[in-house]
């Protein structure tokens, strides 16, 4: 059984402007056909009409990690999106930004990263002076994000399913090699992660009660898991036991959304960015960013 490469123009546009107006993708199923997505095709290909010179030029000002360079990773292991592991690419780097700012990383941080995909904040956390823990559960993915970073000493992939694998042990390990090396001096480690997005509950109950080594967690959730974490209230249908369990080791709020668009390939839902401060541990914030439906 062959794997099929993705094309070039199966991915969505570049220009933010043009993504909002973006038509969703058209489903095509036959019988005995393989189902296949269309989008629109990327932008900065279909400019048939513009000269070699602004070509180039628009070459050398695209991101390490956009459209073009999610897809030659994907396509270096014949790897397509797997939606039994939630996954879902990142395919702008401002809210990759946006996700490291928000939990203030900076040079010496040591920070927990669940599910880097092909790295692209990854990226993000390493250039910003953090030394990286990265958790991820496909072999492919794992393989293409340490090929990627192969060069820097900043990064270590463990290749394990985060709800499984014993993190609490792995951050300890870890921190402490990180000390003993004199790469960082803080005590505490810090989460930014694009979750699988079918696993954000589990993780979430992982990651809120270890508050001694967590200072701050920043996650990107669905809207609607978001909204449940941090609006439902006693006195409203949505609330669950895991609101006790949130506001029990956290104070949630949420700030930011992020249209679906982003995301390779697109998802059904919305998104948005609540912040947790931990309550009875070191101070911890946790955001979440989410979906937006535009």
């Amino acid at each position: 059984m062959t794997t099929g490469h993705l094309s070039l123009h199966s991915l969505p546009p570049l220009s933010p402007r043009v993504i909002l107006k973006a038509p969703l993708p058209k489903h095509n199923s036959t019988s005995g056909a393989r189902r296949r997505i269309i989008t629109p095709p990327c932008i900065v290909c279909s400019n048939r009409g513009q000269s070699q010179s602004q070509s180039r030029s628009r070459s050398r000002s695209r991101s390490p990690d956009d459209y073009h360079a999610t897809l030659k990773a994907l396509n270096s292991k014949g790897r397509t999106p797997r939606k039994s592991l939630g996954q879902h690419y990142m395919l702008n780097n401002d809210i990759n930004e946006q996700l490291a700012s928000a939990a203030n990383v900076e040079e010496g941080d040591v920070v927990l990263e669940i599910g880097p995909g092909t790295g692209s904040l990854t990226n993000v956390l390493i250039n910003s002076g953090a030394i990286v823990l990265a958790i991820e559960k496909d072999p492919h993915m794992a393989a293409i994000v340490s090929e990627r970073f192969a060069s820097t000493d900043r990064l270590k992939v463990l290749k394990e399913d985060c709800v499984k694998c014993h993190i609490r042990s792995h951050m300890l390990s870890f921190l402490g090699s990180i000390k003993s090396l004199n790469h960082s001096k803080s005590r505490y480690a810090k989460v930014v992660s694009n979750i699988p997005f079918n696993i954000s509950t589990d993780v979430v109950k992982l990651l809120l009660p270890m508050g001694d080594i967590f200072s701050e967690v920043v996650l990107l959730l669905q809207e609607e898991t978001a909204v449940r974490f941090v609006e439902s209230s006693l006195r409203t249908s949505e609330y669950r036991p895991i609101n006790i369990f949130v506001n029990f080791y956290s104070d949630p709020e949420y700030k930011l959304k992020v249209p679906r668009t982003y995301f390779f390939p697109q998802p059904n839902v919305s998104d948005f960015c609540p912040i947790y401060a931990d309550k009875y541990f070191q101070r911890r914030q946790c955001i979440f960013f989410s979906w937006n439906k535009l």
